[in-house]
């Protein structure tokens, strides 16, 4: 019998076939990492004081700032009279990060390659947070 984390990896990993997706995480409302494939994509090199090259995996910081990045858009949004966000698209020189909502205990976070078509990312994400809500 699968765990509730393998299976939110298997929806991630579904998400990942479908579209052109760099990365992604599920990510709690307060934002704990829950599942992802993100450890590769944040990790970044230093070099200690004596000389000796290290590195770090941030995507538990990445987390954090996703909920917190998703949690303001809804608060600022309901504030419009027009309804909560259920995503947030981010930008970059070199891709987009997207968060998007998955109910009231999850948030789902991709990020993209530059150039990649939001239009199909968007209705496989949507997908993927219907089955992430059924798993919580």
């Amino acid at each position: 019998m699968s765990t509730t984390k393998e299976m939110l990896e298997k929806v991630l990993d579904d998400l990942k076939e479908a579209v052109e997706v760099e990365a992604s995480a599920i990510i709690s409302r307060e934002g704990l990492l829950m599942a992802s494939d993100l450890s590769w994509h944040l990790t970044y090199l230093t070099i200690s004081r004596e000389g000796l090259l290290m590195a770090s995996d941030i995507s538990g910081l990445f987390a954090a700032m996703s909920a917190t990045m998703l949690g303001a858009a809804e608060t600022a949004t309901a504030e419009l009279w027009k309804g909560i966000s259920s995503q947030i698209i981010v930008e970059l020189k070199k891709g987009k990060v997207i968060a998007y909502g998955a109910g009231p205990k999850a948030i789902l976070v991709t990020i993209t390659p530059p150039k990649a078509e939001l239009s199909p990312i968007l209705v496989e994400m949507e997908k993927a947070a219907d089955k992430i809500k059924g798993l919580l």
